[in-house]
């Protein structure tokens, strides 16, 4: 059982699910399963060669991963803090994690070809593929955050019965605008990489950078705000609640 200095988190969120629920259980079964499609080999190399190019797939191996897992705690820090189980959830959970899966194969293959693991000069069989290539990337990661958006927007409108405070809500208000944010920066993404000449499509790559921008700038002018209701925040609305959700 979780003591009560692990039911608020340290910016003064209390946390609603604490329990593992079946949506949990079955969102940690989808995750790994993600990470399975993303193993670099199911097989033991039985040759040097075999093994070399095991190791080659390790680069775009290791990035997957790290993105995956950033969903991942995305995702986990999301049911800890509202513990939501209600059938608007179950299906934005759905549409999420039907887009983690889909797009598993997809972000693998863009980071193999970036990383100049697939010298085959037979890759593309015509010039427009790596344009199409770039706008499936961008649009599945779009999708992604348009999912994290819709759920925070789902929390928000249930904060009455989430008895979320005022701090809460300018943290639930702060995260949509966050994710928000992301999905179209990589809308933006898609929409340069159509615009580009086909052979100058990659370049539209870099304005993914802007997310880091535009979390910086969401931070910190949600976080003055957020700072400003946590100090004067009653004590009560501090405490852990009483019952936590679980299904």
């Amino acid at each position: 059982m979780p003591g009560p200095h692990d039911l608020v988190t340290k910016d003064g969120f209390r946390l609603r699910g604490t329990h593992m629920s079946r949506i949990d259980a079955f969102s940690d079964v989808v995750f790994g399963f993600a990470l399975t499609l993303l193993v670099v080999s199911l097989e033991v190399p039985r040759t040097y060669d075999q093994f070399h190019a095991a190791l080659l797939d390790f680069f775009p191996f290791a990035i997957c991963f790290f993105f995956l897992i950033l969903i991942w705690m995305s995702h986990f820090r999301f049911f800890r803090r509202y513990g939501l189980h209600d059938v608007t959830t179950m299906w934005i959970n759905s549409a999420l994690l039907f887009s983690v899966l889909f797009y598993v194969y997809p972000v693998k293959f863009m980071f193999a070809v970036a990383s100049g693991i697939h010298v085959d000069p037979n890759i593309f069989s015509n010039p427009y593929q790596p344009r199409e290539m770039m706008e499936v990337y961008s649009l599945g990661f779009a999708a992604i955050y348009f999912c994290f958006t819709a759920l925070y927007w789902n929390a928000w409108r249930q904060r009455r019965q989430l008895q979320l405070s005022s701090l809460e809500v300018a943290i639930t208000i702060g995260e949509i605008w966050d994710k928000l944010g992301d999905a179209f920066v990589c809308l933006l993404c898609a929409l340069i990489a159509h615009l580009l000449p086909p052979q100058h499509a990659s370049v539209a790559g870099w304005f993914f950078f802007l997310i880091g921008v535009w979390s910086t700038i969401n931070g910190f002018v949600s976080g003055r705000k957020i700072r400003r209701l946590r100090a004067s925040t009653p004590p009560q609305d501090l405490e852990p609640l009483h019952h936590s959700q679980s299904a």
